[in-house]
């Protein structure tokens, strides 16, 4: 698997954290349930698709609730529970990834799997679940996905390196007109700035080739579809039916251990649009691009339910005072830039339903084609 940092490029001037993934804020877990079969482009396959889960503490987070945040720079997408979030500021459930047609499958199993691990009687549960379409390479119509895959996801989150690329929820999706997938990046702040570590997690699904930009170098126009094909199938010659330009989505995942309201998570879900936007994200109209994000900087907040043990009149929260963010809003803007570029170069070719294929980016290319560019002087 190869990353950014593996071709010694990087993006901004912070440190990452010990695996570069949204897994560096203590606590926070990933999951993955990949599901690849089939060469036909009946029901029973290809299906090229999956589900990837967010655990937001070590813990139950229904038991110990995480202040969160969200915004939508584009709607054509869906992440469930929102609602509840922005009225109540928090997050009470893991988050779910995975193809359009199955997030109503992911949602219930994760109600069903907080139903069977919650320790309490009055039980409630809005799960959060996010999706990117994946129906290029996947039978995104035979709804593959099952609640035992999203039970293997939860059961399989765990902490330290995330695995990328083609795995999860992001086994069947594109990146400007690349192979896409999960990517994931961090950063941690000098001493002086709060020492505070943020991490973002992607499913990128989204863009168009001449739009990529890698550190400011324009590499889709420098890698076209002349050298490497757009997605095609190898049963024709021509390219499979293009979507409107700049379709797909992204859905973006932060969490830091700064201590935020919601308000402030908000914030630094917004901020995640200025990674986007730096790889060539232009929130197109038929593109899903949805960003939230959650604090895990708070042990106090009662559990989301009224018989918790920790619910009281009142209860002391702690927060950065907002003149004091920018350092946290500029690290997410670059960990979302690398998460994406990192699910990129993790990414390997995939060949899908009626034969198409989508190439990934090539991380040598890649590094040779910033070096020409910037040794040219043009940079």
């Amino acid at each position: 698997m190869t990353r950014l940092r593996d071709l010694g490029l990087g993006i901004g001037p912070f440190a990452i954290g010990q695996h570069n993934a949204i897994t560096d804020v203590a606590g926070v877990r990933v999951g993955h349930t990949t599901l690849i079969s089939g060469t036909s482009p009946s029901d029973d396959g290809p299906v090229r698709t999956g589900v990837t889960i967010v655990q937001p503490r070590a813990g139950s987070v229904r038991d110990q609730p995480v202040f969160a945040g969200a915004v939508s720079l584009n709607g054509n997408g869906e992440l469930t529970g929102l609602e509840w979030v922005r009225e109540s500021g928090l997050l009470t459930t893991p988050i779910g990834l995975t193809n359009t047609f199955s997030v109503g499958v992911v949602r219930d199993a994760i109600a069903e799997y907080d139903t069977r691990t919650s320790g309490t009687d009055t039980y409630w549960s809005m799960p959060v679940v996010g999706e990117t379409y994946d129906g290029v390479l996947n039978d995104i119509h035979g709804q593959h996905v099952t609640a035992q895959h999203v039970f293997d996801a939860l059961d399989a989150a765990q902490s330290g390196p995330v695995a990328e690329g083609n795995v999860g929820g992001g086994t069947g999706m594109l990146c400007h007109e690349f192979k896409g997938g999960i990517g994931s990046s961090s950063r941690v702040l000098s001493e002086k700035d709060g020492g505070w570590t943020v991490g973002v997690l992607v499913q990128a699904n989204y863009g168009t080739r001449e739009a990529l930009r890698v550190d400011g170098v324009p590499v889709g126009s420098l890698i076209p579809a002349s050298e490497v094909p757009l997605p095609t199938s190898s049963r024709s010659s021509a390219a499979y039916h293009r979507l409107p330009a700049g379709a797909g989505s992204i859905i973006v995942i932060v969490a830091t251990d700064a201590p935020l309201l919601p308000g402030q998570c908000r914030r630094l879900a917004m901020r995640a649009a200025v990674g986007l936007s730096r790889v060539g994200g232009a929130a197109s109209d038929s593109s899903g691009d949805i960003m939230l994000a959650f604090s895990t900087g708070n042990d106090s907040i009662p559990g989301e339910y009224y018989g918790s043990p920790a619910l009281t009149m009142t209860h002391e929260l702690r927060a950065v005072p907002h003149q004091l963010l920018t350092p946290v809003f500029e690290a997410v803007s670059d960990a979302t830039e690398e998460a994406i570029l990192n699910a990129m170069l993790a990414a390997e070719d995939m060949t899908g339903r009626d034969g198409i294929t989508a190439h990934a980016l090539d991380g040598e290319r890649l590094l040779e084609v910033i070096n020409n560019y910037r040794g040219s002087g043009r940079d």
